[in-house]
Formats: C-alpha cells, sequence, structure tokens
C-alpha cells in the first residue's frame, strides 16, 4: 500500500471528510514519525508498531565494480518492530507463519 492508497482508503471509509482533509492528516501523522525519529525519540503506537533508531557503526566495504575499499561511516537507520496485535492479526489472516514460510522460501 502506498500513501496515496491510504489516503483514498480514509476518504472512502470516511466520506464526509474531503480528500484533502485525509492527505493532510495522512501527511501529519507521517511527519511527526519523521520528525520525533529525527530528534533521536522513540515512537510507539500500541497495538501496531514501534519506529526506532538502530545504530550501524562504521566500517570498511568493497566497491563492487573495482574491489577498492572505500570507507562506509557510522549512522543511524529507521527500524520498525511490529507489535503483538499487529503479528497476530497477519498471521491469522495469511493462515499462520509455517505455511507462509513454504510457499515462499526466500
Amino acid at each position: 500500500m502506498t500513501k496515496s492508497d491510504l489516503i483514498v482508503r480514509l476518504n472512502t471509509k470516511f466520506s464526509r471528510y474531503v480528500s484533502l482533509d485525509c492527505q493532510e492528516s495522512v501527511s501529519a501523522i507521517l511527519d511527526s514519525i519523521g520528525q520525533s525519529l529525527s530528534e533521536g525519540s522513540r515512537v510507539e503506537i500500541r497495538g501496531f508498531g514501534s519506529f526506532s533508531l538502530n545504530y550501524r557503526p562504521p566500517r570498511v566495504g568493497r566497491n563492487p565494480k573495482t574491489g577498492q575499499r572505500v570507507d562506509v561511516p557510522g549512522k543511524y537507520v529507521p527500524h520498525f518492530r511490529a507489535g503483538k496485535e499487529l503479528r497476530a492479526r497477519v498471521n491469522s489472516s495469511l493462515g499462520g507463519g509455517a505455511e507462509r514460510a513454504e510457499k515462499n522460501p526466500s
């Protein structure tokens, strides 16, 4: 699902709101999550999951084309961890984790 798909779904479900209201609501939520992460805070949405930052330390990488060493600086990357309720909902709607893993071995 893309951001525009989410806006369309919200607009369909809540038809009393103008499409622009749904668009601004989704943008405001995503902007707030991004702002909190950029300040180093953790964002938790009960029943859905939590967004946090993981630190990746500096390392030496290789340019795949030339094989030359490249210093990769340390950085923070956003990380999402699904909540218990979301995991249960996904697993129940997809028929359980074991069956799904057999269909897609990657």
